[in-house]
């Protein structure tokens, strides 16, 4: 590892009829058959360096813990704790009563050192997402530590202000890690952001979304069905900051909601239930140069929002809630029943209730400048006319992109990026349909010869030469040519009935986004989200819905080495959904 330092018919009626997931239901065996296939190298993990100075130190601990969630039994969950070594008193805070880990608090320039170490029976390795660390600092699944060994992690907070989150990035487990407990937040502060006045202190509101399924006697439920791989899992509740039916007691005045999406799968579409405007000071990547107003927001897994909430026009006694409002074309037709009940897939439902408790006559005004920051444009980058794909296909036993499972080291030609270059990328879905002739796939899409068990599953357009088990499956508008099933091969569609939305989060450096299209066949379902996105900030994590293609532009700065890139639907990460840039 480098590094240290068809036609529309067609398309209609198998997205509709969700065949693909009913003859899914039959196969368990072979899905499990798929699932450890790659092994994950081993590398010894890294300590302490004597030259390497810190300015922040604590250790952050592993350890299964009984929590108390809902009325009765306490829960069974894995847990962050940490320990505060050197730095700053409130670079730690605890959220009570809760199983999430403590709240980070780090300011741009600090070093930090971080000694994680592993209390669980299984390995576990942790990921800073959205932060800018050195390869070896990632939380690459390769530097995985077993049961009582430590990891220690160094790098200098590189970041500009903004939210961003810990968790684990284990080989082929981290969706059921992080569902069982494992995942905090980060709040990065620099001075830009300092000199705005924002809200803070109580008046600054950490917000973490996610949903779980409870059985009865309040232990968590994870994936009984192939169908939650498929589809990712979802649960029947909604928890904010590890609780149920939150509420937050408020002045009439005006706070900073600091939300962060830490659901495994679950896409959500905010909005406040008395008609107010969602005002957004930032996304992923920090502050936005100017607020910007919407009637809601889309917010994918992994994705992060930085709210203005004011509620000083609002009486004492007055209760508002956020809410998420129905949306349609994220997930097949059969995939959003076969997850009905009480959340239902694009339903409405509530997330969480501010309750007014006191009048106060003084609130802060809301900023019309927030920040500047670097953008770049298509000539600035080292491929305006040929973009670096990212290729999302879905298979009923592997989730792909670029055409090939996840493998350790294993990056094609067009994933080695020099360092210190800018680089324009495209993110699709490469199994046809809207904008994907097959002409077009073949010709972004990594040209595929030999094989194996299972690549090239729907992988539409793209050309395939040699046998072995499985090739092509499903894999409409693709040249088949050698040996090998070929099953449905020549259904064209057969892809596209499995199309879902997919959050693509990227390591290393926030990117930005330049444009987005979409299939015209798709405008009635795209209607429902397509107002809910702010592309005009840096991000780490984009939406990208069926039909979509999502151009960006991303810096690889300072860091050489392997950095991931994959599905933040957790369940579609562990399939084989991810794949590495080796930057050299």
């Amino acid at each position: 590892m480098s590094n240290h330092n068809y036609n529309y018919s067609r398309r209609r009626f198998l997205g509709h009829s969700g065949l693909g997931l009913l003859a899914l239901s039959g196969m368990p065996g072979v899905l499990r058959a798929m699932e450890g296939m790659s092994a994950m190298a081993k590398l010894a993990p890294i300590q302490a360096s004597a030259n390497f100075k810190p300015d922040v130190e604590f250790e952050l601990y592993c350890k299964p813990a009984d929590i108390g969630i809902l009325q009765g039994n306490k829960t069974r969950v894995m847990q962050y704790t940490a320990r505060l070594l050197q730095g700053p008193r409130h670079t730690l805070t605890e959220l009570p009563g809760s199983y999430l880990g403590p709240l980070m608090r780090l300011y741009k320039g600090q070093k930090v050192r971080i000694h994680l170490l592993n209390g669980l029976s299984e390995p576990t390795i942790a990921h800073w997402h959205g932060l800018h660390v050195p390869a070896v600092a990632d939380g690459h699944p390769v530097y995985a530590i077993n049961t009582g060994e430590k990891m220690v992690y160094e790098f200098e907070v590189l970041n500009r202000a903004g939210m961003n989150m810990y968790h684990p990035h284990s080989h082929e487990t981290t969706g059921k890690q992080v569902y069982h407990g494992l995942a905090g937040a980060i709040l990065v502060n620099d001075d830009e952001e300092a000199a705005l006045e924002l809200p803070s202190g109580g008046h600054e509101i950490p917000i973490v979304i996610q949903d779980r399924m409870f059985d009865n006697q309040n232990q968590l439920l994870y994936v009984h069905h192939m169908h939650d791989r498929m589809m990712g899992f979802h649960g029947d509740r909604i928890l904010v900051n590890g609780t149920v039916d939150f509420n937050v007691d408020v002045e009439s005045r005006a706070y900073r909601l600091r939300v962060l999406n830490g659901s495994n799968a679950r896409i959500y579409k905010l909005a406040w239930d008395n008609g107010m405007p969602l005002t957004v000071l930032g996304v992923d990547g920090g502050l936005l140069e100017r607020p910007v107003t919407k009637n809601y927001v889309m917010l994918a897994p992994g994705e992060r929002l930085d709210v203005w909430a004011d509620f000083s026009g609002i009486a004492v006694g007055v209760k508002v809630t956020l809410r998420s409002l129905p949306f349609t074309g994220a997930w097949p037709r059969m995939g959003m029943r076969m997850h009905g009940g009480k959340l239902p897939l694009g339903g409405d439902y509530p997330i969480f209730t501010a309750s007014v408790t006191r009048k106060v006559s003084d609130s802060p005004k809301m900023p019309a400048q927030l920040s500047s920051f670097k953008r770049y444009t298509v000539e600035e980058t080292a491929n305006p006319e040929k973009p670096v794909p990212i290729g999302i296909s879905e298979g009923p036993m592997s989730m792909l992109l670029n055409g090939r499972p996840y493998a350790y080291n294993d990056a094609l030609p067009f994933e080695k990026i020099p360092v210190d270059t800018v680089r324009l990328m495209e993110i699709f879905h490469a199994h046809g349909g809207g904008h994907g002739d097959a002409e077009e796939a073949k010709e972004t899409q990594p040209e595929q010869h030999g094989g194996g068990m299972g690549h090239g599953m729907m992988g539409g357009g793209m050309k395939r030469e040699g046998g072995g088990m499985g090739h092509g499956m499903m894999g409409g508008g693709m040249k088949h040519e050698g040996g090998g099933g070929g099953m449905m091969g020549g259904m064209g569609g057969m892809g596209m009935m499995m199309s879902m939305a997919h959050p693509i989060h990227l390591h290393g450096q926030q990117f930005q986004i330049i444009s987005r299209s979409i299939d015209s066949v798709e405008s009635e379902d795209y209607a429902t989200v397509r107002d809910g996105f702010i592309d005009s900030g840096l991000k780490d994590t984009v939406l990208v819905m069926p039909g979509e293609r999502v151009r960006i532009i991303k810096p690889f700065e300072h860091f050489k080495g392997l950095f991931m890139y994959h599905c933040h639907n957790l369940e579609h990460e562990d399939m084989g959904m991810m794949r590495e840039f080796e930057i050299i």
